[in-house]
């Protein structure tokens, strides 16, 4: 067996977590047992934290397939997919490791399950270095699912740095094959609209300032829009711990959303958390993409296994991004072409990311 085992070099190129989530994905996905070595080589930690680990589980229960070398700080697993069934799956982190991190491993999996299925999801929800919770409910998910599938994402707790303890709880139904998508168009914005949140012992004033300096630094630039940052505090019984953040979506005429976020932490001034996030967001919109940087990786694996040619449109191509090409192609048949897009606006730095998908077809239904 091991003469067939698919050799990934986990410390190349982003050489972190997401390298193991898109390989182990496709090596479900495809039935292609897998090696990865090095495993997060370029990081300060190397090996698998909490949040990989938990990822690398909920794949091998999903296909009842075999890990091997699956603890904490190890750098070398091999994995022997099985076959992927539905059904209820629980991964937990036990820390304040990304509940959407998970769920970016375990998507691509459950959408070629044999029956419907039900990811209970633990962890931190409002994470550094990961997307935010709100950030898959009001940006990834009403974009991933114009490869036409959707799914239901219930938050039932948010949880936070350090000690996570939220759940998320995640229902899906198996397709037969995934749709491209074309998001070419990035059409006019129309509105702006977010969240900015308080949990735990924090008062809301907090999430007042976050959303007043953000609003007053999107002024700067765009004048005539609507801006409605709602301050809110959550319900003790839909929170564990202590956090504070905000998320801003800005939404086109033609259905494209970006976002800027940020997370407050201890010692950071509210109005710099505000900020961050519409500096991250104009940064976005000035690059004239239709995708913003943080979703440009994310759909890069639904390309690769949709029937037919996708073409997005981005600003600058991420190292995350090129890291998730590189093992799509290494891992399916297909082919990614990423080109600068011939603006009429030189000042635009935009690209086309076109991808012809392997056509992946659901042996279940």
């Amino acid at each position: 067996m091991d003469g067939d085992r698919v050799e990934i070099d986990g410390g190349i190129m982003e050489g972190g977590g997401q390298i193991l989530r898109v390989s182990t994905a496709l090596s479900c996905l495809l039935g292609l047992p897998l090696r990865v070595r090095r495993i997060r080589a370029g990081r300060s930690q190397p090996g698998l934290r909490p949040q990989h680990l938990s990822g690398l589980e909920i794949i091998r229960d999903l296909c009842e397939g075999k890990l091997e070398g699956g603890e904490i700080g190890s750098t070398e697993i091999t994995f022997t997919p099985g076959k992927i069934k539905g059904g209820t799956h629980i991964a937990d982190t036990k820390t304040a490791g990304s509940v959407c991190l998970l769920m970016q491993v375990a998507m691509p999996c459950v959408l070629f399950a044999a029956s419907p299925s039900e990811l209970h999801l633990k962890g931190g929800t409002n994470a550094e270095m990961a997307p935010q919770i709100d950030y898959t409910v009001m940006v990834f998910k009403p974009i991933v699912e114009k490869f036409n599938f959707t799914f239901n994402c219930d938050i039932k707790k948010r949880g936070y740095y350090p000690q996570g303890g939220g759940e998320v709880v995640v229902q899906m139904s198996p397709v037969k094959e995934l749709s491209p998508i074309n998001l070419t168009e990035r059409g006019t914005v129309t509105k702006i609209y977010g969240r900015a949140f308080v949990a735990g012992a924090l008062p809301i004033k907090l999430a007042k300032d976050m959303s007043a300096a953000a609003v007053r630094c999107i002024r700067k630039e765009i004048r005539d829009l609507y801006i409605n940052i709602q301050p809110v505090r959550e319900p003790d019984d839909q929170a564990f711990g202590t956090g504070s953040g905000i998320i801003i979506v800005a939404e086109t005429s033609t259905g494209c959303l970006l976002a800027g976020s940020s997370l407050g932490k201890r010692g950071k001034n509210s109005d710099k958390v505000g900020i961050e996030a519409a500096e991250i967001l104009l940064r976005n919109l000035k690059h004239g993409g239709t995708v913003d940087d943080s979703l440009q990786d994310q759909l890069i694996i639904f390309m690769a296994l949709a029937k037919g040619v996708s073409r997005v449109k981005s600003g600058p191509i991420t190292l995350h991004t090129q890291t998730a090409i590189h093992f799509a192609e290494q891992l399916t048949k297909a082919k990614f072409t990423v080109t600068k897009s011939e603006e009429e606006d030189p000042s635009k730095d935009t690209y086309i990311i076109e991808c012809q998908g392997m056509g992946m077809i659901n042996p279940n239904l």
